[in-house]
């Protein structure tokens, strides 16, 4: 396993589920970890795990200083070369509870573009970095019980196509990588019904198997990643079936 002594890490949505996870395996390999998200109190107990280089600070996604903050941290820290996204929001919301859909926007549409966008600011003026955007297989089809979320998705993965050929183009060595998850065994996950046992050890990922997998295609530079491999699969089904109704 490669190790990234003297390199820096942001993880922004670090206090649970994929962001912590890959807290801890990016530590593993070397890195220099700060944590933002809103639960403050929690990121003082993952750091405690972590080296003693690692630094944690408040951060609402969804708020309008996010992108201050953001700066503020990055300055504290001395630089950043790895700047990871993965704070999201979702509901189930047959219902079409516009105040649901409205959270999941204003995190995963707004939020996700001010922060990507910061970053992007940041590498282009630096001369070189790393985005990492974690989005989902849930942005390759609409879905009747989480529309908003499914919609959310796809955005994100749009926008980082779309910061991935800027990048390109300005001819700075920046590099943008989408981790597209499926089932992870996190709060994130809701189905409309419980799944099988058999669909679990099929189709459910630990946070754990997730982090590995994105630290790898962080290793390689991977412009897309499907976490974990076998939902590349079911991506190809799901482009190919008809549209509902």
């Amino acid at each position: 396993m490669a190790t990234q002594i003297g390199r820096t890490a942001i993880i922004i949505g670090a206090s649970s589920g994929i962001g912590e996870a890959l807290a801890h395996q990016l530590n593993r390999e070397g890195w220099r970890i700060g944590l933002l998200a809103r639960r403050l109190d929690r990121l003082e107990k993952i750091r405690q795990t972590l080296g003693p280089g690692t630094a944690v600070y408040y951060m609402d996604v969804a708020g309008d200083d996010a992108t201050a903050v953001f700066e503020t941290f990055v300055d504290q820290l001395g630089g950043v070369d790895l700047v990871i996204i993965s704070s999201g929001t979702g509901h189930l919301n047959r219902e079409m509870d516009t105040g649901l859909d409205m959270d999941t926007v204003s995190v995963n549409v707004i939020g996700f573009m001010r922060l990507a966008q910061t970053a992007m600011r940041y590498f282009m003026k630096r001369g070189s970095g790393h985005l990492v955007g974690i989005t989902s297989v849930a942005a390759l089809r609409g879905n009747r019980d989480a529309a908003a979320y499914a919609a959310s998705k796809a955005f994100q993965s749009v926008y980082l196509d779309g910061l991935r050929e800027l990048a390109s183009k300005s001819g700075i060595p920046i590099v943008v990588t989408e981790a597209q998850p499926g089932f992870v065994a996190t709060a994130m996950m809701k189905t409309d019904r419980p799944l099988s046992p058999f669909v679990r050890w099929l189709a459910v990922a630990s946070p754990e198997k997730a982090a590995q997998q994105i630290a790898n295609a962080i290793r390689r530079r991977a412009k897309h990643v499907y976490i974990t491999k076998r939902y590349a699969i079911a991506a190809l089904v799901a482009k190919f079936l008809p549209r509902p109704g």
